[in-house]
């Protein structure tokens, strides 16, 4: 039924005209997200899609390739260096440039070393390449990060509020374009210097990826150009250089305790999946409940690692409080705690469907027997001019009826369009119309909800604790999903496609049902 109470009226007089709306994606500041949006954009795909074809053109198995997804878990726990990106001043650069182009600039470095150095593995070598080829995936995921870390806050504290949506819409934008170079682009590329299914040809690979390092540098030139905003300049640390240092510590002792223990559960790990597939039945089970607990392992390494360095007194206690404890407790405070537990079990379960279907899905178009040219023009190519569609139209819808109505749109269409691809796979014969159909309204989705999730999730976030607290918000949207979509090529083995895209569409919808709560339960002072 139609709101007509006095708040309904009062927010539709107040509603900005179409032309008033389109007027704002001219904006300076809206203009800047599209080029940091494309520098963002462009690095995913060299760990996921592009990666994968790669690796299957080098005869790396599917459960092998769905697992190098887990190099990206970076954005997953990015949360956990957020505050150092946030409090620490860089030496020579930050003076220059400011702290958070300082930190743009230092992670588009590492980007541009990481594609370099994965450009320099042939994985077709055996276990020691695929080894080399990780390591340099995960130094990729860490770089790509670490620039959206800055990115995020960049945005957040460069405009006001009522421009998030439409700042949105434009990372999203520049994002889809970054990700057609990585993706379309890197597979023409490879397609025309000679690497096909059927005859593998490293040095055309090798040659993308120079290729992809080169087109880096448009994200470097839009660092120098752009200014440093005021509310940073502001925002200065009062944190010592002994105080940093420590800090640094802490963070360095979290890493080394996280490999740590990942590397020294490997032998039970390995006879618990034994076991656990003689007693479920079911290997695939065995081996996602193994790795949950050997994660679980590896993040109680860390909170034990920091507890007895606090207490030691080797990283200071107040540090760490005002660093971690400080901005979570913010959250809690301003929503409550049920409010709070409620937001957070929405943003951990909105992207769930899309991202699981996302890993598995370039490996789904080459099983089914589309080729490289045609995955580039159609999923990639033309699947970018419906996600911008999708993205300018969420922003756009966002701005005018509100942010949780499209979040809520987003989610149905999002669940409902990976039914689409359950009758892709029934189809069983590669279909150039069905595929169009399916990326059309799939793309359209996924950009129309990512522009309304992203003004979300800026809602959300206290300008006091900008790295920090987006960083959470977009590490939790990811950690599940992720975690789950390495075990993708399994679950496709076990199930087969589409009953695997059947369970993708229904992961979607304890996000719709928690969006319907949160919309009739919480007062989220978003922009209407």
């Amino acid at each position: 039924m139609p709101d007509n109470s006095p708040r309904a009226d009062h927010a539709a007089a107040h509603r900005p005209s179409w032309q008033q709306t389109a007027k704002g994606f001219l904006h300076p500041r809206v203009i800047t997200m599209l080029f940091l949006g494309f520098s963002a954009g462009l690095p995913i795909l060299l760990i996921f899609s592009s990666l994968s074809i790669w690796l299957r053109e080098a005869e790396v198995s599917r459960s092998a390739v769905t697992y190098f997804s887990w190099a990206a878990l970076g954005y997953s726990f990015k949360f956990v260096w957020a505050p150092l990106v946030d409090r620490l001043t860089l030496p020579l650069l930050g003076p220059w440039l400011g702290r958070r182009r300082s930190w743009i600039l230092l992670a588009q470095v590492a980007i541009i070393m990481a594609i370099i150095w994965m450009a320099s593995i042939n994985p077709a070598q055996g276990q020691h390449a695929l080894t080399a080829m990780a390591l340099a995936a995960v130094l990729l995921g860490f770089s790509s990060a670490t620039q959206d870390i800055v990115i995020d806050a960049y945005r957040i504290e460069s405009a006001e509020a009522k421009l998030q949506a439409l700042m949105s819409s434009s990372y999203i934008a520049g994002y889809r374009i970054g990700m057609l170079v990585a993706g379309a682009g890197a597979l023409f590329l490879a397609d025309w210097f000679g690497s096909s299914k059927e005859v593998y040809q490293y040095g055309a690979w090798q040659a993308a990826y120079w290729i992809m390092a080169g087109v880096m540098l448009i994200g470097v030139a839009c660092t120098l150009l752009i200014k440093e905003p005021e509310s940073s300049k502001q925002l200065q640390t009062d944190l010592s250089t002994q105080q940093l240092l420590r800090f640094l510590l802490l963070f360095i002792a979290l890493v080394l305790a996280f490999i740590g223990a990942y590397i020294l559960s490997g032998p039970a790990a390995d006879s618990a999946k034994q076991s656990l597939a003689a007693a479920f039945a079911n290997k695939h089970l065995a081996g996602f409940v193994v790795s949950v607990l050997r994660l679980s392992l590896a993040l109680a390494a860390c909170l034990g690692v920091a507890w007895l360095l606090t207490e030691v007194n080797i990283v200071d206690k107040a540090t760490v409080e005002q660093t971690y404890i400080e901005p979570v407790r913010d959250f809690f405070k301003r929503y409550g705690l049920h409010a709070a537990w409620l937001l957070l079990a929405l943003i951990s379960l909105y992207r769930i469907s899309d991202i699981v279907l996302g890993v598995i899905s370039n490996v789904f178009y080459t099983d089914l027997g589309y080729d490289k040219s045609q995955i580039a023009s159609i999923v990639k190519s033309f699947g970018l001019g419906m996600t911008l569609a999708g993205g300018f139209l969420g922003g756009l819808l966002a701005l005018r009826y509100g942010v949780m109505r499209i979040l809520l749109l987003g989610a149905v269409l999002g669940a409902a369009t990976n039914l689409l691809f359950m009758l892709l796979a029934q189809h069983g014969e590669p279909s150039l119309l069905g595929l169009i159909g399916v990326i059309a309204a799939d793309n359209l989705a996924a950009g129309l909800a990512s522009a309304a999730f992203i003004a979300f999730l800026s809602a959300l976030t206290n300008i006091k604790f900008t790295a920090i607290q987006y960083a959470i918000f977009s590490s939790l949207m990811t950690l599940i999903p992720k975690v789950l979509g390495g075990y993708s090529g399994s679950m496709v083995d076990a199930l087969g496609y589409p009953q695997f895209f059947m369970l993708s569409a229904l992961l979607g919808l304890p996000a719709i049902v928690l969006i319907l709560l949160a919309s009739k339960r919480l007062d989220l002072k978003l922009p209407e």
